[in-house]
């Protein structure tokens, strides 16, 4: 339940009300940051780009404390919604909720399991991809220039993503600074979580599709069915043998 405000606001419709616009401005950050980190921008368009990010910043952090004056309980609230937060506090996590886009893509189903699946796969494939290229942002940013780095091109750093997020670990490239390694124990995080999201979807996928093609001729017969139809043979049995009546 959320607690109307003088203005008549509820959670719900202040939800409504920004959900493109957050959307929008997931995007604006991804953009700028993509740009200011592949380009290696320097001067006013360096600041340009900080500036955006700075400001998609600011408008997440105004929708989470308006969300959460609105909310009623505040403690039940703030429980549910610690991803909310952490959109706030790591800016790499914005981008997220553009996947919230696509999952109402898939929202016409024919049963709930099939319409749940289809929003799990795209979360996983979604996030995966997003996972990488954010990433290789991140470590581009924090290892080019070190003194020692491997990770100094887009090209190097979405490889190394790849690898590290499928837990490959090929070992040709490695971060050597604190903020690269962090970014790395992270993605192996996220990758084991994502990577184990979509394996498990697959797998519920096939399962259902050998289900629905299989037939009761392939089932095999349980022991109290068997033992249904032998007792339905005995009476059978017994009331043919019985003398017909008088």
């Amino acid at each position: 339940m959320t607690t109307g405000r003088s203005s008549g606001m509820t959670e719900e419709r202040w939800f409504q009300l920004t959900y493109w616009p957050l959307l929008v401005a997931s995007l604006v950050f991804i953009v700028a940051y993509s740009w200011q980190v592949i380009a290696d921008l320097q001067g006013t368009a360096e600041s340009i780009a900080r500036g955006l990010i700075f400001a998609t910043w600011i408008v997440f952090i105004i929708d989470y404390l308006v969300r959460l004056w609105l909310s009623s309980p505040r403690g039940r609230w703030f429980r549910h919604h610690i991803f909310d937060l952490l959109v706030v506090v790591l800016p790499p996590l914005k981008p997220l909720r553009l996947l919230q886009a696509f999952t109402r893509i898939s929202s016409k189903r024919t049963s709930q399991g099939t319409a749940l699946r289809s929003r799990i796969s795209v979360y996983g494939a979604g996030a995966a991809l997003i996972l990488i290229w954010v990433a290789a942002l991140a470590v581009l940013d924090a290892e080019r220039g070190a003194p020692g780095a491997n990770i100094e091109t887009f090209g190097d750093a979405v490889w190394w993503a790849f690898v590290t997020i499928t837990t490959v670990g090929y070992g040709d490239y490695y971060p050597v600074t604190p903020g690269g390694r962090t970014v790395a124990v992270g993605l192996m995080a996220g990758g084991v979580a994502v990577v184990g999201v979509v394996t498990a979807t697959f797998a519920s996928w096939v399962l259902e599709k050998a289900a629905a093609r299989s037939s009761d001729d392939d089932e095999p017969a349980t022991r109290g069915q068997v033992r249904n139809v032998a007792r339905s043979l005995a009476e059978l049995t017994a009331k043919l043998g019985e003398p017909p009546a008088k």
